[in-house]
């Protein structure tokens, strides 16, 4: 059984002087115990969730008019089967979207036929900007190929070498598992220095990981050596083809009907941690505890291992809009959206419909005030999307480390920081790890807005954003700027300066209702 919440959701605990938690169980223990909460429907649009994780069952989000497995489209909403949410990227016979490739790489296969080994001087000038773009992303494609396989092949490299001696050290050691104690004793007692030579150099790798054992960095080796295979053999592949078990037109911009109601597809480790962080179940005593206590988890499929595509992002959002959700988390992003305006469309349809929209700020590094991000917290016209709260990621320490070293920022277009790293919650099989990003940030902060809505039902998208913003807790801390060796203000990296925090939110929300109940 994993370890107690306590012990390792960090993000739930007080602020202090040293560390930047949220707040949460201190806001239940004292804001809350004698209020009755409503439930709200919270979407996650990402890669898929575990149903049957023993942490999510119970809050999982249940469509009232549809019976599950008689393959009838009972509610008439255009969906057969679609009892716990949607799935935009599986075909009708029940295969499923793994990986995809990226924009750039799709933007490359589009623009190829029609520029490639032409002259730019010779083209028209409508032309022109679409033959700069096939320039670059032919030059980041390229880059990318080189950059990914070298890697790919050098972890396999590393991979097969670090396992083959553990493996022959396990075996001269007589031991099932090598852990720092075990190592250090071999380091010890063993004369041979071919063998203590491997010791040693593990022992360095361990202290270097800060691992416990060997088993760790295996599992390490192992994901990173997927993801890089990922991204050298599908991403960046422009002759790989993902999206054909989908059976749609990926160009028909007004096609809805298309997908099927497996909300898990075959990989739904991102989704199920997300979903965990905003709503595992509070009351079972296992595993981890969300953020909210009275939320149903609607789960929309539409990001793959790749880059999501335009037009199911925007279904993904109406499909959670016209089903009851009141909030939607979005821990995904891209450098490239094609088909915006039909994100667009979306993004106003949820606003028409009071929907509170919260996403990602992304993992790069880099300033989106200036660099693209997509969804983007704008409009093409550059004004500001009213129901859009953009989030950075932040760390443990009050120190230089506050904001974590991959989180984008960005004074005008990120609104609020929240934990993003090291955060513990609910993966597939009923376990339990930590992962990093802002998509774990981004969770965080919906489970804020979960709790403001529910336990204040009368709170309208536009109040939970002002209060979410406005209760943040602002930090002054100098932090090196991600990708950079920049000391800066923390409170320079956005827009509010700080980080959420769930206690003075309530604080807030409480007065408010106080204030307007004299009003009366």
């Amino acid at each position: 059984m994993a370890a107690s919440a306590q012990e390792t959701q960090w993000y739930l605990q007080d602020k202090t002087d040293n560390t930047a938690g949220i707040s949460v169980e201190r806001t239940y223990r004292e804001l809350l115990k004698d209020r009755k909460p409503t439930p709200v429907v919270v979407a996650v649009i990402d890669g898929g969730i575990d149903t049957t994780h023993e942490d999510l069952r119970r809050v999982l989000w249940v469509n009232p008019k549809e019976i599950a497995g008689n393959g009838k489209d009972d509610d008439k909403n255009g969906y057969v089967d679609d009892v716990h949410g949607w799935n935009f990227i599986g075909g009708k016979d029940g295969r499923n979207v793994n990986y995809e490739t990226a924009e750039v790489t799709r933007l490359y296969v589009q623009l190829k036929p029609k520029y490639e080994g032409k002259d730019r001087k010779t083209l028209k000038p409508d032309q022109q900007k679409e033959y700069d773009l096939y320039v670059k992303t032919k030059a980041e494609l390229e880059k990318n190929q080189s950059q990914y396989k070298a890697q790919y092949q050098g972890i396999g490299q590393f991979y097969t070498q670090f396992s083959t001696a553990v493996a022959n050290l396990k075996k001269v050691l007589n031991v099932t598992k090598l852990d720092t104690l075990t190592l250090r004793k071999a380091a010890d007692t063993l004369t041979n220095a071919s063998l203590k030579r491997p010791v040693l150099g593990i022992l360095q790798i361990l202290g270097q990981q800060g691992a416990a054992d060997t088993d760790v960095i295996m599992s390490e080796l192992e994901k990173a050596n997927e993801q890089l295979k990922a991204r050298a053999e599908y991403n960046y592949n422009p002759e790989f083809d993902g999206r054909s078990v989908v059976g749609d037109n990926p160009n028909d911009m007004n096609q809805r009907d298309y997908g099927n109601a497996d909300i898990a597809g075959s990989r739904p480790d991102h989704g199920t941690h997300v979903a965990g962080i905003i709503g595992a179940d509070r009351t079972n005593n296992l595993g981890v505890k969300g953020v909210s206590d009275a939320v149903q988890i609607m789960g929309v499929r539409a990001v793959p291992d790749g880059d999501e595509r335009d037009k199911d992002v925007a279904n993904a959002i109406r499909y959670a809009v016209d089903n009851g959700a009141q909030i939607i988390n979005m821990s995904f992003g891209k450098d490239y959206s094609p088909q915006r305006s039909v994100v667009e469309d979306a993004e106003r349809y949820a606003l028409s419909k009071g929907v509170l929209m919260v996403h990602a700020a992304g993992n790069d590094g880099k300033d989106i005030d200036t660099a693209a991000n997509y969804p983007a917290p704008r409009f093409i016209d550059g004004s500001a999307i009213p129901n859009v709260i953009t989030v950075g990621a932040s760390a443990l320490p009050n120190t230089s480390d506050l904001v974590a070293s991959f989180s984008n920022y960005g004074k005008q277009n990120v609104d609020v920081f929240a934990p993003g790293k090291d955060i513990y919650s609910t993966v597939p099989g009923s376990k339990y790890e930590n992962n990093s990003g802002t998509s774990m940030a981004s969770p965080v902060v919906a489970g804020v807005a979960a709790v403001l809505k529910s336990y204040f039902p009368k709170l309208t998208y536009a109040d939970i954003k002002r209060i979410i913003m406005q209760s943040a807790t602002p930090y002054s801390t100098k932090v090196t700027r991600p990708e950079s060796t920049d000391m800066v203000a923390f409170n320079t990296l956005s827009k509010t300066g700080g980080i959420v925090n769930l206690y003075d939110a309530v604080k807030m929300a409480l007065a408010e209702e106080a204030a307007s109940g004299k009003a009366k």
